[in-house]
């Protein structure tokens, strides 16, 4: 079973780099075959971690301490009925799959997006934005955190739209243009490093795993 998972593994992975010599029927059924792949394994994570480990789990639970002596009822109750609401709203997410019955999954979806909107502005308040503000004010007495803070309010400048960029305001965003591309070049450097080193790793495995080449 493991030489046939090596040799499914590399012919997959030929069948996907066909593509860089032209779209054919190869890496069609390897494309679809990994996205399948990909859709039923996220379908049974999910429904482990959690339909039943935070629903059905959380439910049958209460409700085993509801029979039990001297329960909080009341607490018990409220979160059975708190479960039970989560539950129906992700049961309504499916109504998208019917054309008579779509506009139900709106509500949950308002839901989402309004409950995530909110944790995340506070997440990204507190955890990203006032920490950076931070960090930038307190190292200027060293020549990197001029220069961090200089990057900063140049940025900053460029993205004022209320007033033309003229005089001392056009510098300020000329200089901002230069630290924009800078980190834009270093983020798809990046991103080109991070693809590169997983084409090495397969093809490690074809020469290696595969081919038996040491």
């Amino acid at each position: 079973m493991e030489t046939l998972g090596i040799w499914l593994a590399g012919l997959s992975t030929l069948a996907l780099f066909s593509f860089l010599y032209k779209d054919n029927p190869f890496y069609r059924m390897a494309e679809h075959i990994f996205a399948g792949l990909s859709a039923g394994y996220y379908f049974g994570l999910v429904y482990h971690s959690v339909i039943l480990q935070q629903l059905v789990d959380p439910i049958s639970q209460h409700f085993q301490a509801l029979a039990e002596p001297g329960a909080t009822v009341g607490y018990h109750v409220m979160k059975i009925a708190f479960l039970i609401f989560a539950g129906m709203l992700g049961v309504m997410m499916f109504g998208r799959l019917f054309s008579k019955g779509s506009w139900v999954a709106r509500f949950p979806l308002a839901f989402i997006m309004g409950n995530t909107a909110g944790i995340y502005l506070m997440s990204q308040l507190h955890g990203l934005v006032l920490p950076q503000m931070r960090s930038t004010f307190v190292h200027l007495s060293s020549p990197l955190g001029i220069v961090v803070f200089l990057g900063v309010i140049t940025t900053l400048i460029y993205f004022y739209f209320s007033k033309e960029h003229k005089g001392l305001l056009g510098v300020g965003a000329k200089v901002g243009i230069w630290f924009i591309m800078i980190a834009f070049g270093a983020h798809f450097g990046y991103t080109v490093m991070a693809r590169v080193s997983l084409l090495i790793g397969r093809i490690q495995f074809i020469l290696i795993q595969w081919f038996k080449i040491t």
